[in-house]
C-alpha cells in the first residue's frame, strides 16, 4: 500500500496532536485536583456538583452567621448577669434598710447609694452592642433604650427581637428587647399584690400573699378597710370592698380581725399583722407590670418619706416588702431571658456539630462527582507520556526516509 509523504505527515500530525491532547489533559487535572474540567466532561455529575457546592457554601454562610450569633448572644448574658448582680445588690441594701436600729441619717445614705445603683442599672440597660448599636433597644438598634425620667427610666426602643438565620431551618434571636427584660416584670407575687393604703396611720402590716385556688381567681380589685370601735378594751373590724364600680360585691362586712389570722378571697389568701387604725386601708389587685427602674425608684422615695413611730415603721415595712417582692421578680426575669440566652447558645454549638457533618458529606460528594484518582491520573499521565514520546521517535523516524537512502 503506498502512502503519500503528505498523508503519513498529516495522519501523524494528528495522532501527535491527540496524545498531546490527552496529556495536556491528565496535566491540567493533576494540577486541579478535578477528574471533569468542564460541564461537557459530565453534564449530568457537573450540574449535580453545582448544586452541591452552592450547598456547601450556604452551609458556610450559616456558620459565618452562627458565630455572629455566638459573639451577640455571650455579650447579652455577660450584660444579663451584670444586671443579675446589680440587683441582688440593691436587694441586699433593701433589707438592710429594714434594720430597727437604722436612722433617718442612714436611710438617706442608703436612698443615695441607690440611686448610684439606679444609674448604674440604667448603663446597663443602655449597653452598645460594639457594632454602633444598642443591646436591647429592638429593632431601633441606633436608638439608646432608656432615659432617665421622674418615675425612674422611660424606654424608647420597640418590641421587636433581631434574629439571624443559623441553618436552613432555623432563626435565632440576637438580643431581647429592653421592654421585655426591664420592664415587663410582674409586681406583687406574679398573680396579685397587696398594698397598705397610703394615708394608713396605724401599724398593721400586710404579706404579699398566695393563690391557694386558681380556679376561683378574678381579675377583681379589694379593698380591706378597718374600723376600731370607741369601747374598752377597742374591738377591731374590717370590711371587704370591690374596688370595681361593675365588680361583684363581696358581702363581707364587720368582720372580727383577728391578729396574724389568713384572710382569703377569690383564691388569693394573705394575712394582715398589727394593730391597724380607724379607716386604715389595704388593697388587693391583679398583677401588673411594672419597671424595674420604678421600683427601685419608689424604694428610694419609701426610704426618704418614711416617718418615725409605729405608725412610719408600719410604712417603711409595707413599703420595703412591696419593694423586695417587685425586685426579686426582676431578677427572676433577668434569669429566665439569660437561660434563654444560654439554650440558645447551646442549641448554637450543636448547630455547628450538624454544620461541620454537612460539610463533610458536601466535600465526600464532591469528591465523587468531580474528584480525581491521583494514583491512577499519575499511571495515565505516565503512560500517554510515554506514548506520545514514542510516537514522536516513530514520526522522526519515518519522515526521515527516502528512496534517496538507498541509492
Amino acid at each position: 500500500m503506498r502512502i503519500s509523504t503528505a498523508n503519513l505527515y498529516a495522519t501523524s500530525t494528528n495522532q501527535l496532536n491527540t496524545l498531546q491532547g490527552a496529556l495536556a489533559r491528565t496535566q491540567m487535572q493533576l494540577s486541579t485536583d478535578r477528574r471533569l474540567l468542564t460541564a461537557a466532561d459530565d453534564p449530568v455529575a457537573s450540574a449535580r456538583a453545582l448544586e452541591v457546592s452552592q450547598s456547601q457554601e450556604i452551609n458556610a454562610q450559616f456558620a459565618t452567621n452562627r458565630n455572629s450569633a455566638k459573639s451577640s448572644l455571650a455579650q447579652v448574658e455577660s450584660t444579663l448577669q451584670n444586671t443579675g448582680d446589680l440587683l441582688q445588690d440593691i436587694q441586699t441594701l433593701a433589707v438592710s434598710a429594714g434594720n430597727a436600729t437604722m436612722l433617718p441619717s442612714d436611710r438617706e445614705k442608703l436612698a443615695t447609694e441607690l440611686e448610684g445603683r439606679l444609674a448604674d442599672l440604667l448603663g446597663v440597660a443602655n449597653t452598645a452592642d460594639g457594632a454602633g448599636g444598642y443591646l436591647f433597644s429592638g429593632y431601633k438598634t441606633t436608638t439608646q433604650p432608656f432615659t432617665s425620667s421622674p418615675g425612674g427610666a422611660t424606654y424608647q426602643g420597640d418590641q421587636g427581637v433581631r434574629q439571624l438565620q443559623v441553618s436552613d431551618s432555623r432563626k435565632l434571636p440576637l438580643s431581647a428587647s429592653g421592654s421585655a427584660i426591664f420592664e415587663a416584670i410582674p409586681t406583687g407575687n406574679g398573680t396579685f399584690q397587696t398594698q397598705a393604703g397610703a394615708n394608713n396611720t396605724g401599724a398593721a402590716l400586710i404579706s404579699s400573699g398566695s393563690v391557694v385556688d386558681r380556679n376561683a381567681l378574678t381579675s377583681t380589685k379589694y379593698e380591706i378597710k378597718f374600723a376600731v370601735s370607741a369601747t374598752t378594751p377597742p374591738v377591731t373590724t374590717y370590711s371587704v370592698n370591690t374596688k370595681d364600680p361593675d365588680g361583684p360585691v363581696a358581702n363581707k362586712q364587720g368582720l372580727p380581725y383577728k391578729d396574724g389570722n389568713q384572710i382569703e378571697i377569690d383564691g388569693m389568701a394573705f394575712d394582715i399583722k398589727g394593730a391597724p387604725a380607724q379607716d386604715d386601708t389595704f388593697s388587693i389587685e391583679p398583677s401588673q407590670k411594672q419597671s424595674v427602674f420604678t421600683t427601685v425608684t419608689d424604694l428610694i422615695s419609701t426610704l426618704r418619706l418614711a416617718g418615725e413611730g409605729s405608725t412610719g415603721k408600719a410604712a417603711l415595712t409595707n413599703g420595703l416588702n412591696t419593694a423586695l417582692d417587685n425586685l426579686k421578680n426582676a431578677h427572676e426575669n433577668v434569669l429566665t431571658v439569660q437561660s434563654s440566652v444560654g439554650a440558645h447558645m447551646k442549641e448554637l454549638d450543636y448547630l455547628d456539630s450538624t454544620g461541620d457533618d454537612l460539610d463533610i458529606q458536601y466535600a465526600s460528594t464532591l469528591d465523587d462527582l468531580v474528584g480525581l484518582d491521583t494514583v491512577k491520573a499519575i499511571s495515565d499521565f505516565s503512560q500517554q507520556q510515554m506514548t506520545l514520546q514514542a510516537a514522536q521517535m516513530s514520526f522522526k523516524t519515518m519522515s526521515g526516509l527516502s528512496l534517496f537512502n538507498y541509492l
